[in-house]
């Protein structure tokens, strides 16, 4: 049980070596979203321009970014509930 405030052993790092091993898959919503906040961030082509409107600019590019947080840890909640339901085998 994780209680708040406290160091977990179910870290972001941990969590991303899960993906990377193929242990836990993401979601394919998840991966569009980090893929289209990745390439909307960098392109020069935005629904708010940053130019015209410096600080209002950045909001549609945060919100996107707030999506995909939201997404991934809806993942790692998931991953985390799947490393603590699944049975340890123990080969002696």
């Amino acid at each position: 049980m994780v209680v708040p405030g406290e160091a977990s052993d179910m870290t972001w790092w941990k969590f991303f070596q899960a993906v990377r091993r193929g242990e836990h898959k993401i979601g394919g919503m998840t991966w569009f979203t980090g893929i289209a906040a990745l390439i909307y961030t960098i392109s020069p082509i935005d629904l708010i321009p940053e130019l015209v409107f410096p600080i209002v600019g950045l909001v549609d590019d945060f919100g996107l970014w707030g999506v995909t947080l939201m997404l991934l840890s809806r993942e790692k909640s998931a991953w985390e509930a799947s490393v603590g339901t699944s049975p340890h085998v123990v080969d002696v």
